[in-house]
């Protein structure tokens, strides 16, 4: 191997590290993203509960669900967003380092595990907002 082509094969490795540093950074602040929603929702909730708990009622009940509802969409979407960069950083990385484009875009077509109605019934998820769902209900029905 010459020098030259040395040289370029390197650049081309480090092009392609960086590419996939890039896709990392993306999917750290999917996930970065989806954990403040979760403590967010909850401190939402404590504030919300707690300021009404001397006059509950189904409006309170109301209001509290529809937020969880519209944080679990919210933190499906970054998780659904996190699950495509991934794919997309496997995709890079078998690609030959002479290969890469930097594309960051969508371009790939979304697999089911990357839709918003999909991933919000994953187990983490659903687990983690039908619980809250159930807390607020029982909140309600018991006070």
């Amino acid at each position: 191997m010459e020098i030259s082509n040395f040289v370029r094969y390197i650049m081309n490795i480090e092009a392609k590290l960086k590419h996939l540093e890039f896709l990392q950074n993306i999917i750290t602040r999917m996930a970065n993203n989806s954990f403040l929603l979760k403590g967010w929702i909850v401190t939402i909730l404590g504030a919300i509960l707690s300021l009404s708990k001397d006059d509950i009622d189904s409006k309170i009940i109301l209001i509290t669900s529809f937020l969880i509802v519209i944080f679990w969409i919210l933190d499906a979407y970054f998780l659904g967003q996190e699950r495509y960069f991934r794919a997309r950083y496997d995709e890079v990385r078998k690609k030959e380092p002479k290969e890469i484009d930097f594309g960051m875009g969508l371009e790939g077509k979304p697999t089911s595990n990357t839709h918003v109605i999909p991933v919000m019934f994953s187990y983490t998820l659903a687990i983690y907002y039908i619980s809250l769902l159930v807390v607020v209900g029982l909140f309600g029905y018991f006070l």
